[in-house]
C-alpha cells in the first residue's frame, strides 16, 4: 500500500508541476508548448488513479505476513511455541 501511495503522490506532483510550469513559465516563450504540457498533465491523473487502486482487492505482502503471524499466535504455534500459552500454568486449569 505504501508503494502505491508514493507512486500516486509522485504522479500527481508531476501533474501539478507540469501545469504550473506550463502556464507560469513556458507560456511566455511558446504557447503551443504550454498547451502540449497541459495536455500531457491532463493524461496523468487517470493513470495515477489506476496505479493507486492496482490490486486493491488483494492484501499487501506486509499485511498478509502480519495476518499469518497473528493466526499462528492465536493457534499457539508462534516461534518456539508448543501451543502451551504463556508456559506458566499447565493446560487443563486447576
Amino acid at each position: 500500500m505504501k508503494r502505491r501511495r508514493i507512486a500516486y503522490a509522485i504522479m500527481m506532483g508531476s501533474c501539478l508541476t507540469l501545469f504550473v510550469l506550463a502556464w507560469a513559465v513556458v507560456r511566455r516563450f511558446s504557447p503551443p508548448a504550454a498547451v502540449a504540457m497541459s495536455v500531457a498533465a491532463m493524461l496523468i491523473p487517470p493513470f495515477a488513479a489506476i496505479v493507486a487502486n492496482w490490486g486493491i482487492d488483494r492484501p499487501d505482502r506486509d499485511e498478509a505476513e502480519r495476518d499469518a503471524a497473528r493466526r499462528d499466535r492465536e493457534r499457539g504455534g508462534g516461534p518456539g511455541g508448543d501451543g502451551g500459552g504463556d508456559g506458566g500454568e499447565p493446560r487443563g486449569g486447576r
